[in-house]
C-alpha cells in the first residue's frame, strides 16, 4: 500500500463535566480572533464508518492554572462565527478533493 493511503488520525481523549471520556478525532484547528479553536468529530473505534457519529464539535482552548483546557463555548455570536469558519473551510477542502478526484479520472 502506498505511504499516500496511509492515515493516522490526531486522537484527544476528552473528559466531560461528568467525568465521562470519550476520543475525538481532531479535523480542523484555527486562530481566530486571538483566540484558539479545535473542530474534532467523535473518534471511530472500528470500520463501521457508516453508522458513526460525525457530529463536529467545537471548543475554544482555554488556560487555567497554566494548564490548557478545551472548553464549549457559551457565547452563541462567538460559536456562529467559529462554526461558519470551520464548515467553509470543510467545504473548501472537500470542493479541493472533488477537483483532485476528476484531475485524476483524465
Amino acid at each position: 500500500m502506498s505511504e499516500m493511503n496511509e492515515y493516522t488520525p490526531e486522537l484527544f481523549e476528552l473528559v466531560d463535566s461528568d467525568g465521562n471520556k470519550k476520543n475525538f478525532e481532531l479535523i480542523d484547528a484555527a486562530e481566530i480572533d486571538g483566540e484558539q479553536y479545535y473542530a474534532m468529530v467523535p473518534a471511530v473505534e472500528d470500520d463501521d464508518f457508516l453508522n458513526a457519529d460525525c457530529d463536529l464539535v467545537i471548543l475554544k482552548s482555554i488556560y487555567e492554572n497554566d494548564e490548557e483546557i478545551l472548553a464549549s463555548i457559551d457565547d452563541d455570536d462567538e460559536f456562529e462565527k467559529v462554526s461558519e469558519f470551520f464548515l467553509r473551510r470543510m467545504e473548501e477542502a472537500m470542493e479541493m478533493m472533488d477537483e483532485d478526484e476528476d484531475e485524476d479520472m483524465e
